[in-house]
């Protein structure tokens, strides 16, 4: 994994770089685990735009990864390959009775390694195992906030989080933002560290690169109108003297938007912020 660097031909060939993708195995995907993406245009189900500046971008097919990898068989890594939908590369696995599936792959996972599931498996570099299993120290990604629902939490190119201690029913993990949270010693993670680290370094170098990826321009709030955002309107450079917030008022820098109710802050034991 790397990226390519270009000569300077270009204002574009100057500034952008783009993956190598060596450790892709195939560049087309297993069929029956794909389906369609339908994109919305950043429209809701009444039709009204709720995400602004979405629209136009490549065709995408969607893999359709197991996240909660409940088989507990040994299975081999038969391809590694792009997925245009995340960042992270994903792996094709096959069981002996012709089972496939995806799964996401761990930096370092190659074609001809098997991997396995559950409590009795080996810790080792893309196994999916319990977190009482894990010893401390121990890397890992995909896990899981609620025992048998899937891992929601580091599934991202290059992210990582790190088991710091158990007590009771719960085991302290530093995530990628800092963040200390307490997850179920149940719940199953992957050990090792998400493929394809270099994504942060990744510069797209010109426009026409950010419109395949499904994103429209975006015209500058003070550059509008008055009727159109709060910050508009006003004789040259204005912010109306307003302090910087959306189009429907809400301010934009330094608001807590999360509900003090939430169920999952009390997991929390360091904020990333802090």
């Amino acid at each position: 994994m790397g990226l390519i660097k270009f000569k300077p031909t270009t204002s574009t060939r100057r500034f952008g770089n783009v993956a190598d993708f060596a450790e892709i195995t195939t560049d087309k995907p297993y069929k029956p685990l794909t389906r369609i993406q339908k994109r919305s245009g950043g429209r809701n189900n009444h039709g009204h735009i709720t995400s602004r500046g979405r629209g136009g971008g490549h065709k995408r097919r969607v893999r359709i990864v197991d996240f909660r990898r409940k088989r507990e068989d040994a299975a081999k890594v038969l391809t590694v390959e792009y997925d245009p939908s995340r960042s992270a590369r994903v792996a094709l696995i096959g069981y002996e009775d012709g089972k496939k599936s995806y799964i996401l792959c761990p930096d370092g996972l190659g074609v001809g390694q098997t991997v396995q599931s559950g409590k009795e498996a080996e810790v080792k570099v893309g196994n999916h195992l319990p977190i009482r299993s894990i010893p401390e120290g121990t890397m890992i990604h995909n896990i899981e906030l609620v025992p048998g629902l899937g891992g929601k939490l580091v599934r991202a190119a290059g992210g990582a989080a790190q088991i710091l201690s158990k007590e009771e029913k719960f085991a302290h993990v530093k995530l990628p933002s800092g963040e200390v949270r307490m997850i179920y010693l149940n719940a199953s993670a992957t050990v090792g560290q998400c493929s394809n680290p270099d994504h942060e370094n990744l510069m797209l170098g010109k426009a026409g690169r950010r419109r395949w990826k499904g994103f429209r321009p975006l015209s500058r709030a003070i550059a509008k109108n008055p009727v159109d955002h709060p910050m508009g309107g006003g004789e040259g450079k204005s912010k109306s003297g307003k302090h910087p917030q959306s189009p429907t008022g809400q301010q934009a820098k330094g608001l807590r938007t999360r509900q003090k109710t939430k169920r999952s802050t009390q997991y929390i034991v360091k904020d990333r912020r802090k």
